[in-house]
């Protein structure tokens, strides 16, 4: 049932008393509900899943709810399990039950914020490398994904008292490309591609932490590549910060992915093709999976 019929038949915000009017299929119910955000105002894009309660937990519908904050199914007559969820909120359950001819007024759900994990505090962090992977994943022209990393390399995070005011450099050994193969990496290592004998070193260092939603920040700055510096964005989640590790230091992680597009950094892939050189294709997709120890003159050095 469209989501448009719902907002035509639906009565004003102010008064919801009379509900729903609108034809049912033969034998069922229905189920709506309004999903506010935590200031009351109409939330777009909460995941609606409707599930069975009984036998084998049968998802029966899944949606997001429109710009409107509306969500919309018909159903038989049973009993079912919502669950709403959304980026940065505390997610919701509850249980409904479905009578034959059912037309309640829409549900109103009001979301609440997730509780947000402690940011790290302030300081500098160094990046652990047998914890921390630099991985990328490319598409083989006219082949499968061709999947690598970089396997050495040094950085880390600058806290500052404001987390905006934050910064992360890495800086990577181009030669350290591996892709599992002996002889397509030397071939990334080459004139063709990376050509690490002029250009040693791949590095990224921020300027802007912004935040999104919950745990979700991005991470903007220049990489520079093969002798080139182009703008990125690192959509970056923070997974939190523990005791633990060698000797019990502070650590903390995060995941970040970003897609760069090869010609930005002069690897002209068509010019390869014409020369029929089978290459990846032009864009290549970038994962940090970064663990990091808090710095001070007790923290021990990571082993290589």
């Amino acid at each position: 049932m469209p989501l448009a019929l719902l907002r035509r038949m639906r009565t004003k915000r102010p008064d919801r008393g009379s509900g729903l009017r609108m034809p049912l299929p033969v034998g069922a119910g229905a189920f709506s509900c309004e999903v506010l955000d935590p200031v009351g105002q109409a939330l777009g894009g909460v995941e609606v899943t409707v599930t069975e309660t009984r036998g084998a937990a049968r998802t029966v519908a899944r949606a997001t709810t429109d710009p409107h904050g509306l969500f919309l199914a018909t159903l038989e007559p049973g009993q079912y399990t919502v669950l709403l969820t959304g980026s940065g909120l505390q997610p919701k359950r509850f249980t409904i039950d479905i009578a034959h001819g059912q037309c309640e007024p829409a549900r109103r759900v009001q979301m609440d914020p997730s509780q947000q994990l402690e940011l790290p505090p302030p300081g500098t962090w160094l990046f652990d490398p047998p914890h921390t992977a630099i991985r990328f994943i490319a598409r083989h022209v006219g082949m499968a994904n061709v999947h690598g990393r970089f396997t050495r390399f040094r950085g880390g995070i600058y806290i500052a008292e404001r987390m905006e005011d934050s910064r992360v450099e890495v800086a990577i050994d181009a030669s350290s490309i591996n892709t599992g193969n002996n002889t397509r990496d030397a071939h990334l290592r080459s004139a063709d591609f990376l050509d690490v004998d002029n250009f040693p070193e791949i590095h990224f260092a921020s300027n802007r932490f912004i935040w999104r939603s919950g745990p979700k920040w991005t991470l903007q700055g220049p990489l520079t590549m093969h002798g080139v510096s182009r703008s990125v964005s690192l959509d970056t989640t923070y997974l939190g910060a523990v005791n633990g590790g060698y000797e019990q230091e502070l650590r903390c992680a995060a995941l970040a992915t970003a897609e760069l597009h090869r010609e930005d950094y002069t690897l002209n892939w068509r010019n390869m093709l014409a020369r029929g050189i089978a290459v990846v294709g032009p864009t290549v997709k970038l994962e940090l999976d970064i663990q990091a120890m808090y710095r001070n003159h007790e923290t021990p050095t990571p082993p290589e």
